[in-house]
């Protein structure tokens, strides 16, 4: 990644941010790990911190993610605590009793309130957790007072994700250096409202709880509400953010620049992750920016750039090395955007495919050239407004199939 001119990279994840600290450790939670394989995080600030979140939009919501919405409210947010090997999902009561637990046993190890305890899973939906194994592992894990750092934390949520991904960007706000750090897992099960995936972001900037959720609500619709692999929508997908003040810069006020700054490094962190999530979809081969301008209206352009993103048609072809604009024009036509088929050009890469609706005159040589690269740019022109939208997607592969017949 390189440097912007607001806001540089730096390492650390989502402990870069000063006051911050993680753990990573073995419970056992994953069937068949090989023992001592990490499976549980913790993300903790030192300092009084607020939080932000935002949720899955499927109706039906894990355990974790319920209790999270309730405990989200509080005034404060100090600590994270998160599984991977089970997603404590469509596990009724008990699953509730498990993840209450599950905050208990973190609350109880820091010493903080059971309110400023959020808790997310990801893992094989419909199995009850065992929250007995965390609660016996945590005080070993918590034993450190230093913890184990951002890039353990970053692995233990992985689940089939082949990379952890984790992110730092630095910038001056009210005079001051503040950090905003951050972390997040996903590969499969990745489609909007959000993107299956579970992310948490540190900063140390000084910033209302209001504020914070204002940003972080804006940075997740044009990062990870922008991304599909499968088209499939997770039980607990979750976003939180935490911020502590520990840079020592004034409090930010929404009118200000800097506000506007900080917005824009935490959309900045939200879209990277959201992109590495999609590089690392399971069996992609192809990571495809789907751009839709001269819509009707912005809800068209979008409409028609996620039919595109998530046609199974459309992404076969693509992992065959086939450009096959004729499946990306029927997207279109079934999105429910507005269109008028005499005047949509399609691009791949900026090399025109179509033309007024038709076949253009380029060479099928010089497209294809461009569908056989691991990324490329389809653009959609509508010709019949302003509105435009970009999803990041991929293509479908037969490594993708075979990942997910079973678990």
């Amino acid at each position: 990644m390189s440097p912007t001119p607001e806001f540089e990279p730096i390492p650390g994840g989502v402990t870069a941010a000063a006051g911050f600290v993680a753990w990573a450790g073995a419970c056992g939670i994953k069937p068949g790990a090989p023992e001592g394989k990490h499976d549980l995080a913790v993300v903790y600030s030192t300092e009084p911190a607020v939080g932000a979140a935002t949720f899955t939009t499927n109706r039906v919501k894990a355990a974790p993610v319920r209790v999270s919405l309730s405990h989200a409210k509080a005034a404060q947010t100090r600590a994270v605590v998160l599984n991977s090997g089970n997603a404590n999902a469509c596990t009724g009561l008990p699953g509730l009793e498990a993840a209450k637990r599950t905050v208990r046993a973190t609350a109880a190890a820091l010493k903080i309130s059971m309110r400023e305890v959020l808790v997310c899973s990801t893992g094989r939906i419909g199995v009850l957790l065992p929250a007995e194994k965390i609660e016996q592992a945590l005080p070993g894990i918590l034993a450190d007072p230093q913890g184990h750092g951002g890039a353990a934390a970053a692995k233990a949520i992985m689940t089939s994700d082949t990379v952890p991904k984790e992110i730092a960007v630095r910038l001056t706000l009210r005079g001051k250096p503040v950090t905003i750090g951050a972390m997040a897992k996903g590969a499969g099960m990745i489609d909007p409202n959000m993107a299956t995936m579970l992310c948490v972001v540190a900063t140390d900037a000084n910033v209302s709880k209001e504020l914070l959720q204002r940003a972080l609500s804006d940075a997740v619709e044009h990062s990870f509400n922008r991304i599909t692999v499968d088209g499939d929508m997770s039980t607990n997908d979750t976003v939180i953010a935490l911020a502590n003040g520990a840079s020592g810069a004034a409090p930010l006020a929404r009118t200000s620049p800097d506000y506007a700054r900080f917005c824009a490094a935490l959309t900045h962190v939200c879209r990277q992750l959201a992109k590495m999530i999609v590089k690392d979809g399971e069996g992609v081969t192809k990571f495809v920016e789907v751009h839709v301008s001269g819509a009707a209206s912005a809800g068209d352009a979008r409409a028609a750039a996620e039919a595109i993103a998530n046609s199974t048609l459309v992404k076969c072809a693509w992992f065959g090395g086939d450009p096959n604009w004729g499946r990306i024009l029927d997207a279109v036509g079934y999105s429910g955007a507005r269109i008028r088929e005499e005047l949509v050009d399609i691009f791949y890469d900026g090399v025109s495919a179509v033309s007024g609706g038709v076949a253009s005159k380029t060479p099928a040589s010089r497209i294809l050239e461009v569908v056989r690269r691991e990324r490329f740019t389809v653009h959609v022109n509508l010709h019949l407004g302003s509105g435009e939208y970009t999803v990041y997607t991929t293509d479908l592969s037969t490594e993708y199939v075979r990942l997910n017949m079973g678990e």
